[in-house]
């Protein structure tokens, strides 16, 4: 499994746990709730909810009265499908929250993780928030390494460029602290002044999950429907 189809999984089944959906609600969350996923389409959506169906993390089921769903079939369209967590789906979700390695770090990955802290346990969080910002204190002393070595050959804007990166970073670190900080003196996240998709994505409080969105786009009609 690739990193980023890992990822997606791991948010597909966090989404779910909150509540049962179809796939154009699960697309519009993860657009909207997680912008590491903004870019992402339809056709890479539907082979993970397959692999989850396959995997029996998910079930799905017809989201539609059985009277609805005749009436649909007799008028030559197609039921949609609703995507439901199973019992060892939650299970398998809940083995993924408690993983603190080293992919949890990453930006991509950390940015769906901080997304669903709100349903993580409050030591699976210090540890992640910690190895965030061991990874991103390596990450600047090589870019402070590096623009001390090259700071001569640079022009003005790449110069800039590479200071504003560094400022980028700082920040987070000093944002990191900060929960950290909180978390140690046993303080919830009441909410939070965004740094970044990750900062965008945070929640409350030891159960939960992704803030709510208001979205008024409408679905495409052939979404989410029996082959």
């Amino acid at each position: 499994m690739s990193r980023r189809s890992g990822i997606l999984e791991f948010a597909v089944l966090g989404l779910l746990r909150e509540s049962p959906m179809h796939g154009y609600e699960l697309r519009k969350r993860l657009n909207t709730s997680l912008g590491v996923f903004r870019a992402f389409s339809y056709g890479t959506l539907y082979p993970c909810l397959k692999t989850l169906v396959a995997n029996g993390w998910l079930i799905e089921e017809s989201g539609s009265a059985p009277e609805d769903a005749l009436a649909a079939s007799l008028a030559g369209r197609r039921a949609k499908i609703v995507y439901r967590l199973t019992a060892e789906g939650k299970e398998h979700f809940e083995e993924l929250l408690s993983q603190t390695g080293p992919d949890a770090y990453e930006d991509e990955h950390f940015a769906a993780r901080f997304a669903f802290f709100g349903q993580t346990s409050r030591d699976v969080r210090v540890r992640v928030l910690k190895g965030r910002r061991s990874r991103l204190e390596e990450r600047l002393e090589k870019m402070r390494a590096s623009l001390t070595r090259t700071r001569e050959r640079l022009d003005d804007y790449t110069l800039e460029l590479q200071r504003h990166g560094m400022e980028s970073v700082e920040r987070e670190v000093r944002w990191l602290n900060e929960l950290i900080e909180s978390e140690r003196a046993g303080r919830d996240l009441k909410g939070s002044a965004s740094a970044g998709s990750a900062q965008q994505n945070s929640t409350s409080g030891e159960t939960g999950g992704l803030p709510r969105h208001r979205d008024e786009s409408r679905p495409d009609p052939s979404d989410d429907t029996t082959t």
